[in-house]
């Protein structure tokens, strides 16, 4: 069922990004100079859905880093309350042994001495 949906969802994204990238196959100019317009010093010929993917691309990985570097202090609590748990078991099954090692049942009374003889 997963399997499905998940075809469900990413064929059609898929069918965009290949229509897409066939619309929009014009090289464009990709300027990181912004003082010179006419011969900008760093610039590159690319098309404009290579532009596009790029940064899609990009705005991923920032995003996916932020998020990661956000969510460290949720790691480190659940590191340290793993630690502590595994401390408690072990602590509880060292004092289930030493209870049951350690335990004696009391005497039985016989049905005699019950009866008060």
């Amino acid at each position: 069922m997963i399997r499905f949906l998940k075809a469900l969802i990413l064929l059609p994204v898929a069918i965009l990004v290949v229509l897409l990238a066939v619309a929009n196959r014009a090289p464009v100019t990709l300027s990181l100079d912004p003082f010179s317009e006419g011969t900008p010093e760093i610039a590159t010929q690319a098309p404009l859905f290579a532009v596009i993917f790029a940064a899609v691309m990009l705005g991923v990985v920032i995003g996916g880093t932020a998020t990661w570097l956000a969510q460290g202090k949720n790691r480190r609590t659940r590191r340290e309350l793993k630690r502590e748990t595994r401390q408690l078991r072990y602590e509880t099954e060292r004092l289930k042994a030493q209870t049951a090692s350690s335990t004696t049942l009391p005497a039985t009374v016989s049905s005699a001495q019950a009866r008060g003889l």
